[in-house]
């Protein structure tokens, strides 16, 4: 059964910063393109990052772009999101998805106040 889980979620000042994990489970991420999305109050979903499958490597949008970076621990099943300089504008629900317009899972709060 394929199962994705986000954690590390959290309230975080501006400027700060979080990482956020997806545990994967039911198939392996490394061969899998992995995306991560969020989705703000009132908003639909915002692609963030596409991770290509065997090392192929990660494009992000130009909102996270030198902000936020992909990482994958193979033996851990795990795809991370390191999120640096945080604004509000970044605060939403946080996705990690094997389809960019679809989300299976629970995601995980990020909220970015002072």
């Amino acid at each position: 059964q394929v199962q994705l889980v986000e954690s590390g979620g959290d309230l975080v000042q501006p400027g700060g910063s979080l990482r956020l994990s997806c545990a994967a489970s039911g198939f392996t991420i490394s061969e899998s393109s992995m995306f991560w999305v969020r989705q703000a109050p009132g908003k639909g979903l915002e692609w963030l990052s596409n991770t290509g499958p065997f090392g192929s490597g990660t494009d992000y949008a130009d909102s996270v772009k030198g902000r936020f970076t992909v990482s994958r621990d193979n033996a851990k099943n795990t795809l991370y999101l390191q999120m640096n300089s945080l604004k509000p504008e970044d605060t939403a629900l946080y996705y990690c998805s094997r389809n960019p317009s679809v989300t299976t899972s629970q995601g995980t709060q990020v909220t970015v106040s002072s």
